[in-house]
């Protein structure tokens, strides 16, 4: 068992590294968690120091994470590949991808996020989601960006990069923003663009 903070105890079934070798996409980690903390410092070339020349202490294929409160589950994630750092900073790298299923209270689905890569700062309580990032809520509302920080604690999402927010009637573009983790609501700190849709459906519409 793997204590991260006094808000975060994780179960995990794998096989340790040394024994990975030559199997054949037989090992399913199942992490289960409880009051994920995440902060909100954001220092790239930090992450970029901890993924260089390191050997996994644990490595897992085909990875569902379940974080669940009281029992009930709030977010599921899964991953084509789990690498687990140990070290000075404790890290859980997933390099080929992740998707993100967010739970309302009755355990229907808000919210669905996919990025290409994503890691997990464990002593800092931090996650951070980069490379063609995209969120989607119920209301059929998509964010993309390159790089996004979820913080559990607060659960808010944000970003600094530039985004585009796509819409039923128009696409907003612009620098930064903020939201509830299931992006039911947001917000672009500076806009700087926006397609009015309604207008190029009537168009097109009159043209025929």
């Amino acid at each position: 068992m793997l204590s991260l903070s006094k808000h975060l105890t994780i179960k995990y079934f794998y096989v340790p590294f040394h024994k990975l070798r030559g199997t054949k996409n037989r090992i399913i980690p199942v992490l289960l968690a409880c009051g994920i903390l995440f902060s909100c410092e954001n220092d790239m070339e930090e992450v970029a120091s901890l993924t260089k020349a390191k050997s996994a202490i644990r490595k897992g294929k085909n990875v569902e994470l379940i974080y669940s409160e009281k029992s009930v589950v709030q977010i599921k994630i899964t991953a084509p590949l789990m690498e687990e750092y140990a070290g000075k900073e404790n890290y859980i790298e997933m390099r080929q991808g992740i998707k993100a299923t967010f739970y309302d209270s009755l355990m229907q689905v808000s919210s669905t996020l996919t990025s290409k890569y994503a890691i997990h700062l464990v002593d800092k309580q931090k996650m951070e989601a980069k490379d063609d990032v995209e969120i989607i809520n119920n209301k059929g509302e998509k964010l993309n960006t390159e790089h996004l920080i979820w913080l559990q604690d607060s659960a808010k999402i944000y970003s600094d990069e530039f985004v585009k927010i796509t819409t039923e009637n128009e696409i907003i573009m612009g620098e930064g923003l903020e939201a509830n983790q299931d992006f039911s609501q947001w917000k672009i700190h500076q806009i700087t663009g926006i397609i009015n849709l309604t207008e190029e459906k009537d168009s097109l519409t009159n043209k025929k």
